[in-house]
C-alpha cells in the first residue's frame, strides 16, 4: 500500500517538531566534544561498533561531492552503500542513505522518537543526537560500505567515534567555522586532521601549504599512512575534461565528471585515490570510471531544465545552483562560471543569499569580472540570515553592485527585463538552494 501525501506531510511536521525539541536540550547549538556523543551511544548498546568498513570524510570543501564519487563508484560495482551526510537541501531525511535509499520519513521519525526516549531529556547537541540515528540505521540495515561525513571540524565531530576505519579523506581545507575551529588555516587543519587513526590510510585532496604541513604532522605522530595530492599521488587534467590518476606504477584515466565545474575533478581524483588506496573487492577501474561519470549531488552546480523560475527567463536561458557558503567555494564557483562562459558566452547574473557567520566579502571577490549583475533576497524563516541591506553593503566591499529583491522568482523577473538568453547562478547557502528547489516544484 502506497504512502499517502497526507502522511508523508504529517511526519515531515512531526519530524520538524521533534528536532526543535533536540535544540532545546542542550544551550548551545555547537559544543564541541565528545562526551555527550559516546554517552548516548553507550546508551544505544554502541551500533557505531557493529558498522561495515566506514570511510570517514573531513575538509571545508568538496565532502559532498566527493561522497557522491565514492557511492556512485561502489554502487556501480556491485557494493551496497550507506552514506550520511549534511547539511540537507530540502527534507532532513536527505541526510541518511541506509542500504542504497533514502531513509523514509515515516522511519526517520520512529528512530528519531526512539532515541529521544532514550535519551530521556539529558544534554545533547541536535547533531549528536542526529548522527546517533545514523549510527542506529546503518547498524540496524546490512550494507558493504559505509561513507562518514563530518558535519564541522574533525576532532570532535559527533562522526569522529570510530576507531578504525577503512580511510580517513581530507578534501581541501579552507576558512570557514572560524568561531569554532580557529582563525588560521594551520589551526582549522588541525581541526580536521584529527579525523587521521593510526594504521589507516589517509588519502588527502589538493592543500594550502599551511594545511598541507599540519595534516601531515598528525599523519606522522600518530602513525597513519599518508597519501597526498600531488606528492604520493598525481592527477593530470586531460583535454576533454577527464584526467589521469597515477599513484606509483598506477594509473587509471578519468572521464569528464558528472558534476560541473574544473573543482570537480579535482573531487573525483580523491574519491578514485581512496579506492584505489582500499583496494575494495570489486571495485574497478571501469566500476570507478562509470560512478565518476554518472555522479550526481542535488545543489552542486546544478542546473535547472524546467519549472516555474526557468519559465521566468528569456528562452535559451540557463539557471545554475550551488551551495557554496566561503570563499573557496567563490573561487571554484567562478571557475566554473568561466568554463560555461567559454563554451556559450552570455550575460551572467548572480542572485545570493547568506548567513549571518559568513565570509561575504571573501566569497563575492571573485565575481565581478564575470557578472554584469547581482541580486541579494532574504532567506523566509531563517534567525541567523543575513539582512538583505547588508548582504549590498558587504557586495559593494566586495566590487559587487547589487539590488534586492524579495525573493528568487522576483529577482529573476527582474533580471528578465533584458530579454535576451542569460546565465543565472542562485549561490550562498544550502538554504537558499533548498528554498529554489521547492519554488521550482
Amino acid at each position: 500500500m502506497g504512502t499517502s501525501a497526507t502522511n508523508v506531510d504529517a511526519d515531515e511536521s512531526a519530524i520538524t517538531d521533534i528536532l526543535a525539541r533536540f535544540v532545546t536540550y542542550h544551550p548551545d547549538r555547537i559544543d564541541l566534544s565528545l562526551d555527550r556523543m559516546l554517552r548516548l551511544l553507550s546508551d544505544l548498546g554502541n551500533p557505531h561498533d557493529r558498522l561495515p568498513p566506514v570511510i570517514h570524510i573531513a575538509g571545508t570543501n568538496g565532502k559532498g561531492s566527493t561522497t557522491a564519487f565514492l557511492d556512485a563508484a561502489l554502487t556501480a560495482a556491485g557494493l551496497c552503500v550507506s552514506a550520511y551526510t549534511s547539511p540537507h537541501l530540502m527534507r532532513f531525511a536527505e541526510r541518511y542513505k541506509i542500504a542504497g535509499e533514502i531513509i523514509a520519513d515515516t522511519d526517520l521519525r520512529a528512530l528519531f522518537e526512539e532515541i529521544d526516549t532514550l535519551n530521556a531529556g539529558k544534554p545533547i547537541t541536535e547533531f549528536e543526537i542526529t548522527t546517533a540515528a545514523a549510527f542506529l540505521a546503518m547498524a540496524r540495515t546490512p550494507a558493504d560500505i559505509v561513507i562518514l561525513e563530518t558535519g564541522l571540524g574533525g576532532r570532535f565531530d559527533a562522526t569522529n567515534v570510530i576507531v578504525k576505519p577503512a580511510a580517513s579523506v581530507i578534501t581541501p581545507v579552507g576558512y570557514d567555522h572560524m568561531a569554532f575551529l580557529g582563525d588560521t588555516l594551520g589551526e582549522i587543519a588541525g581541526e580536521k586532521a584529527a579525523i587521521q587513526k593510526p594504521e589507516v590510510p589517509s588519502i588527502v585532496g589538493p592543500q594550502a601549504d599551511a594545511a598541507d604541513a599540519v595534516i601531515a604532522s598528525f599523519a606522522a605522530e600518530i602513525g597513519a599512512p599518508l597519501y597526498r595530492a600531488g606528492r604520493e599521488w598525481q592527477l593530470a587534467p586531460t583535454a576533454d575534461g577527464g584526467g589521469r590518476y597515477t599513484r606509483g606504477e598506477t594509473h587509471l584515466d578519468l572521464p569528464r565528471p558528472g558534476l560541473a565545474g574544473r573543482h570537480q575533478l579535482d573531487n573525483a581524483a580523491l574519491a578514485a585515490a581512496c579506492l584505489d588506496i582500499c583496494a575494495f573487492p570489486a571495485v574497478t577501474p571501469e566500476a570507478i570510471r562509470t560512478g565518476i561519470a554518472g555522479a550526481r549531488w542535488p545543489g552542486r552546480m546544478q542546473r535547472l531544465t524546467s519549472g516555474p523560475l526557468v519559465e521566468l527567463l528569456p528562452a535559451g536561458s540557463e539557471i545554475w545552483l550551488d551551495a557554496a557558503h566561503n570563499p573557496m567555494g567563490g573561487l571554484a564557483l567562478a571557475d566554473a562560471l568561466d568554463e560555461l562562459q567559454a563554451q556559450d558566452p552570455r550575460p551572467q547574473h548572480l542572485v545570493f543569499a547568506m548567513l549571518d557567520d559568513k565570509d561575504i566579502v571573501g566569497f563575492l571577490a571573485p565575481f565581478p569580472p564575470r557578472i554584469i549583475g547581482a541580486t541579494a533576497v532574504p532567506i523566509d524563516d531563517e534567525p541567523r540570515a543575513m539582512s538583505v541591506h547588508t548582504m549590498i553593503t558587504a557586495a559593494e566591499s566586495a566590487g559587487v553592485m547589487a539590488q534586492s529583491a524579495r525573493s528568487v522568482a522576483d529577482a529573476l523577473v527582474q533580471i528578465s527585463q533584458c530579454q535576451a538568453p542569460v546565465r543565472v547562478l542562485i549561490t550562498g547557502s544550502h538554504l537558499l538552494v533548498g528554498a529554489t528547489l521547492r519554488a521550482n516544484k
